[in-house]
């Protein structure tokens, strides 16, 4: 089925991870320091967006003065001390597993290097993928094709040899501006 892809790049959060219940909550517990709430419905929308352009929308929202990047190191460091006990792979951790050694892998995701490297050190997953790309190592994130474009040229292949595994609508525009086919994952 993937046979006519030269390499297989993964979203992590929703496709390969589930971290949206782990999230969920660690914005939570984030926002009510500030008396503030997180509307799940709302942000569903900015699933696949680095941490900071969820907080600018949270500030927003709330008329806030609050620093975007403060508020999402500041998630994100309440994430890491809840998230690797609670966080279980998805299904697709079974084409990884299928297709290593017979294909380059690698992760684009939104999520900070730290954290990135932090769950997939903690399932043991790391080791599927030639590289990692996370919202630290790009400057235009998804739906902007910069994630993507980064992973096939760590793995060294064309763009369009690419396959990219997502769940979230600005992921699979991003996998379309780079010239890469893409499957949702939300209707396998």
């Amino acid at each position: 089925m993937y046979e006519r892809y030269d390499g297989l790049i993964f979203d992590m959060d929703g496709t390969l991870l589930d971290t949206e219940p782990a999230h969920y909550k660690a914005w939570n517990i984030t926002l009510a320091r500030y008396g503030m709430e997180y509307d799940e419905s709302a942000m569903a929308a900015l699933n696949g967006s680095p941490a900071w352009r969820i907080a600018q929308d949270i500030i927003d929202r709330h008329d806030s003065r609050l620093d975007p990047y403060h508020l999402a190191d500041e998630k994100d460091r309440v994430l890491r001390t809840i998230v690797l006990d609670s966080v279980k792979p998805l299904p697709q951790i079974e084409v990884v597993k299928a297709w290593y050694g017979r294909r380059p892998m690698s992760v684009g995701t939104g999520s900070s290097r730290c954290l990135a490297l932090s769950l997939l050190d903690s399932l043991n997953l790391r080791k599927y993928f030639v590289a990692v790309v996370t919202a630290d190592d790009v400057e235009h994130h998804k739906p902007a094709p910069d994630t993507f474009l980064r992973c096939a040229a760590l793995m060294g292949i064309a763009p369009e040899k690419c396959l990219v595994f997502e769940d979230a609508d600005f992921g699979i525009q991003a996998a379309h501006r780079a010239g890469m086919d893409a499957v949702d994952v939300r209707v396998l």
